[in-house]
């Protein structure tokens, strides 16, 4: 005889953000800022963008990942987009990519290498996604980072490679990004046909997230955001309760939230089993 088994849901509040390795508007590196909005949003799993590992002068050759997990108290997963030689023998390799945060256990993390697309109008960067396997309350999720090129040519390309690795996954999905593209751009469609876009509902003008407000340098008026780059997917079933920017000017992109729902299947207890059989 088969047995029932119990749905229940499961919140989960993620966020995506670009932190150009710690510098603001203001020209400023500053961790401690980025560790505090994450810390005041209260979301539980993070997909960062741009992160330095003892890079280079810019970040005082710190490792800017282990920095964060050990100040925000979380698993921490990395993918090097970018691997130099160190500059000078003695210290590690030279990194830069994207990164993962949790609140809960990373079980399994791979970092996808992208396909790049040579172009003479536009510098090469090599791309990636990050995937992250996260167990949530005995519930796995496959979560998904990446920062995009801004060559239309290789955003196609790249979507249609990220799409193929996610369908790999038998868990539920979230996908995380600064995808250098706007809701209008054709190469998103591949992405609104198989996922949810979190922010599809939210007020156009409410969900902008570049450039970050900064005044103008002519004449000092303050500048607000006028597109949207920053991106929250997922193959949930159940709709997110609620999706919003965080304005600041911590970085040039400003962080989105989301508070989705996770479906958790549960076996019956033996004791609820028992009774039913009885």
């Amino acid at each position: 005889m088969e047995e029932n088994r119990t749905v229940s849901t499961i919140p989960l509040k993620v966020m995506s953000f670009n932190i150009a390795h710690g510098m603001g508007m203001d020209n400023r590196v500053d961790l401690e800022r980025i560790a505090y909005i994450i810390e005041q949003s209260g979301t539980e799993v993070i997909g960062l963008q741009e992160l330095d590992r003892y890079f280079d002068e810019r970040s005082s050759f710190i490792d800017q990942v282990e920095w964060l997990s050990k100040r925000l108290g979380m698993y921490a997963a990395f993918g090097a987009n970018l691997d130099f030689e160190p500059l000078e023998a003695e210290r590690p390799r030279r990194q830069y990519g994207n990164a993962v945060f949790s609140k809960y256990p990373i079980k399994y993390v791979e970092n996808h290498l992208l396909t790049e697309v040579e172009s003479p109008f536009a510098p090469s960067e090599q791309r990636g996604i990050l995937e992250a396997v996260i167990e949530v309350d005995g519930t796995y999720l496959s979560f998904y980072n990446t920062h995009l090129s801004l060559k239309e040519e290789q955003l196609q390309l790249n979507v249609d490679e990220i799409l193929a690795i996610m369908d790999k996954s038998q868990f539920p999905k979230v996908l995380t990004g600064d995808f250098n593209a706007n809701p209008e751009q054709p190469q998103l469609n591949r992405f609104r046909n198989a996922l949810n876009d979190v922010f599809a509902d939210v007020e156009e003008g409410k969900s902008f997230t570049y450039p970050a407000p900064h005044q103008d340098g002519i004449d000092g008026v303050m500048l607000k955001p006028i597109t949207r780059i920053d991106y929250i997917w997922t193959d949930l079933p159940m709709p997110p309760k609620q999706a919003s920017v965080i304005e600041t000017s911590a970085s040039d992109h400003l962080p989105i939230v989301a508070e989705l729902v996770l479906a958790s299947v549960a076996k019956p207890t033996k004791s609820a089993a028992g009774m039913r059989n009885q």
